[in-house]
């Protein structure tokens, strides 16, 4: 079984970075910070409560002027980099939370702090309440950030105003209207590391949500001309293709073809919680073949007789010949993350964003 996330925290972890914020602040009480990081409610703390309890705990113990803090956090920082060590990244999103908590009254140190601790880690979350507090001024700086000749602090510049990023609150302003954000990935539209490439990506895959026709508009601008923007746009645009939507499928080349027919399909009708669903068929064109994206999907049952689409990834490229004797499964395995209901589900098959069969199966319990 995988480790926890939330065991990230050990207490290896816990006294080298103690050590050295003693090394770093000499009257820093190691034994009391240990004692109230280990506190009695530990074990109940998920990552995140973890992460904001280890931040109280170096609040307390650490000078109450917040630039004095700064400067310690900042060399003691140093101190865990010089072990050339990425693997503790997300442990040490610490330095970037104590900003994020303490700092947001100290606006220039704390955007100095930012670009410091986003090294080697990220500040992506900490930046979203200066977003938030100091939009003007903050997203000026991310027009700075996006010229860095650190591909970290690029990274930032567009991940950390993404209107949608995962685990952290939605930037609601940038939801309504992205125009400060799209400045900020113009910038980064050439951008040669892949680090900052699936950020833009992903930022625009976030806007596409929101707002279709404006990446539609981006992808129409920027895919062929090279092919360092056309994977950026195809990751932008992963969730429209997924909904099937024919103005994106046709900027990649996935036009719907009237002669495509799909026979020979099979699939057995009942499936058993905790296994796999077996499906296959073919693809039959009767005209000339061109580029297809085949994918399936499935209306999965939930809780008062209410269904949830969900699309999956098959194939897609340019094919010769027919296609003939496709074979998938679904796995049904019972994991955390997800709840299935037993009950009559249905499968499509879906190319270049058309339905082209679905049939039903029954999801059943082992008794």
């Amino acid at each position: 079984m995988a480790a926890l996330l939330k065991n990230l925290y050990t207490k290896q972890y816990i006294n080298s970075l103690t050590n050295k914020l003693q090394n770093n602040y000499s009257t820093f009480n190691k034994k009391e910070f240990i004692s109230n990081v280990f506190c009695s409610s530990w074990q109940d703390k998920e990552l995140k409560q973890r992460m904001r309890h280890i931040t109280h705990c170096m609040y307390n113990f650490l000078p109450k002027n917040y630039d004095e803090a700064i400067i310690i956090l900042k060399k003691t920082y140093s101190d865990i980099l010089d072990k050339k060590n990425k693997s503790e990244a997300l442990q040490n999103m610490i330095f970037q939370d104590y900003v994020e908590i303490y700092g947001l009254d100290n606006y220039h140190t704390s955007i100095k702090a930012m670009e410091y601790f986003t090294i080697s880690c990220t500040c992506e979350f900490a930046i979203r309440q200066f977003i938030i507090k100091y939009e003007t001024k903050t997203m000026n700086q991310m027009l700075l950030w996006a010229k860095s000749p650190n591909e970290e602090i690029r990274r930032l510049a567009s991940e950390g105003c993404r209107p949608r990023l995962p685990w952290a609150c939605s930037l609601i302003e940038f939801k309504k209207n992205p125009k400060k954000v799209l400045e900020v990935l113009e910038l980064l539209q050439d951008d040669k590391s892949l680090y900052v490439k699936k950020s833009v990506a992903n930022n625009l895959n976030d806007i596409s949500k929101d707002h279709e026709n404006i990446v539609i508009d981006i992808a129409k601008r920027w895919y062929g001309q090279n092919e360092h923007k056309n994977w950026l746009i195809k990751h932008a645009c992963r969730t429209l293709l997924k909904k099937g939507n024919q103005e994106v499928l046709e900027i990649f080349g996935y036009k719907a073809n009237k002669s495509l027919k799909l026979s020979s399909f099979k699939m057995n009708d009942d499936v058993y919680m905790g296994e796999d669903l077996h499906f296959s068929f073919d693809i039959i064109n009767t005209n000339i073949l061109h580029k297809l994206r085949i994918e399936y999907s499935i209306d999965f049952v939930r809780l008062n007789n209410k269904t949830n689409n969900k699309v999956f990834f098959i194939a897609q490229k340019e094919y010769l010949t027919n296609m003939q004797n496709i074979k998938k499964k679904h796995s049904f395995k019972l994991i955390n993350t997800r709840k299935y209901y037993k009950g009559v589900h249905t499968l499509n098959i879906i190319v270049n964003g058309v339905i082209m069969h679905s049939q039903k199966f029954n999801l059943k319990e082992k008794i």
